[in-house]
């Protein structure tokens, strides 16, 4: 089964319990009150043969960047969200891409699938904070070579 190219811009539609995971995470109250009210677009590159992806989290308050090679852990500032670092490592699970990070708070992740033009996330934090998002597909990235004086798609 092949897995599912995530390459898009997708723009929230819904979340639920946001802020409740926020205070999970010991965030303060006024910045929880701030990025509660956010619409958060998300901008994914994701090149299927070679597993690297860039989330790119875009905010009028703050922007969040993830670049990373699926399967392979890496060291993930999570400071424009709260102060910490962790050690992540991002797979497949079917179709799914799960999210572990590993630091100061156990048990922490999330789960991103497609579901027809719907990007949905979950978040999880050890105490069963639980946050959901959905965003849906506004249109594909699409990347282009000039040669010769012809514009060319690059797949």
């Amino acid at each position: 089964m092949s897995k599912p190219n995530y390459t898009g811009i997708y723009h929230m539609v819904s979340q639920e319990n946001f802020e409740g995971y926020l205070a999970a995470l010991d965030v303060n109250y006024a910045l929880r009150k701030v990025v509660s009210i956010l619409k958060p677009s998300k901008h994914i590159e994701h090149d299927v043969n070679t597993g690297k992806m860039k989330i790119k989290t875009v905010t009028t308050f703050k922007n969040f960047d993830m670049d990373f090679t699926l399967g392979q852990e890496f060291t993930e500032d999570l400071g424009p969200v709260d102060g910490r670092k962790c050690q992540t490592t991002v797979n497949w699970d079917g179709d799914k891409l799960i999210c572990v990070q590993r630091g100061e708070k156990e048990g922490r992740g999330w789960t991103h699938w497609l579901e027809g033009n719907l990007l949905h996330l979950v978040s999880k934090q050890e105490n069963c904070f639980i946050y959901i998002y959905i965003y849906i597909y506004i249109y594909i990235y699409m990347h282009y070579s000039v040669s010769g004086g012809q514009l060319y798609k690059v797949t």
